[in-house]
């Protein structure tokens, strides 16, 4: 990739990252939590392949993208960074999960048996476990995606089945209401979403604990930690003042 961009813009990426792990540490001693607890997860979707690179550069190991091809794409143009894990945040439609599959270090967004089945077939055929979390809709907005909070431990359970699949935890995101008590709102749902999670693995020992807590992005990630979570997807904190795409 050129590296034409421009020194000042450089250094406010660099900057923000360190903004956005000064915030993520602050979090965590208020919530009397290691640091170490917490992954970051760089959301790229705003941006372009270069400055995905320069998150990598300036420290991040863990990106994301919301669409399967940005990630396919900017997967094969980062493939001489430095070493770094790829998660799929978005909806994953099972036709693209063939290109999918073995690129990513973790799904965050299985919401059916239908899509496990098709993780786990492609997973069968080229020969890996693939690491995902169920998708939860923490709103009861049927607009929104996610398995209802009734539903998840079957599903759980039926992934227990398909042996190219490991179900590590559990995704959501909080509402955005207006008002006073957006806080407060984002905090109960996170603490939901835990509540749930610890309710499923001690109803499914088998399911070894399911350790993993993907919630909290740029507006709500402090609220996420201090309710336990151990992956925060941050986009636009991570952005402030680079050109996104199209710009």
């Amino acid at each position: 990739m050129p590296m034409s961009l421009p020194e000042h813009l450089l250094q406010r990426c660099r900057a923000n990252y360190a903004a956005v792990q000064e915030s993520v540490a602050d979090a965590c001693r208020k919530a009397g939590r290691p640091v170490t607890d917490v992954r970051i997860v760089g959301v790229t979707k705003y941006v372009s392949a270069e400055w995905a690179a320069e998150l990598v550069r300036a420290g991040c190991r863990d990106l994301a993208e919301s669409r399967p091809q940005l990630l396919w794409d900017k997967a094969e143009a980062l493939a001489g960074a430095p070493p770094l894990r790829w998660h799929l945040v978005g909806h994953l439609q099972r036709n693209k999960v063939r290109r999918t599959v073995g690129l990513v270090s973790l799904i965050h967004s299985v919401d059916s048996l239908r899509l496990l089945e098709a993780i786990a077939a492609e997973g069968q055929r080229i020969g890996c476990v693939s690491d995902v979390l169920v998708e939860v809709n923490l709103t009861g907005d049927a607009a929104r995606s996610g398995v209802a909070a009734a539903d998840v431990a079957l599903l759980v359970e039926q992934a227990l089945h398909l042996p190219q699949v490991r179900v590590r935890g559990l995704m959501g995101m909080a509402a955005e209401p207006e008002g006073p008590d957006r806080v407060g709102t984002a905090r109960r749902q996170f603490a939901s979403l835990r509540e749930l999670r610890d309710q499923t693995a001690a109803a499914l020992p088998e399911a070894i604990g399911l350790p993993e807590l993907s919630m909290g992005m740029s507006g709500d990630f402090t609220e996420a930690i201090l309710e336990g979570a151990t992956l925060v997807r941050i986009g636009s904190s991570l952005w402030e003042g680079i050109p996104r795409l199209g710009e």
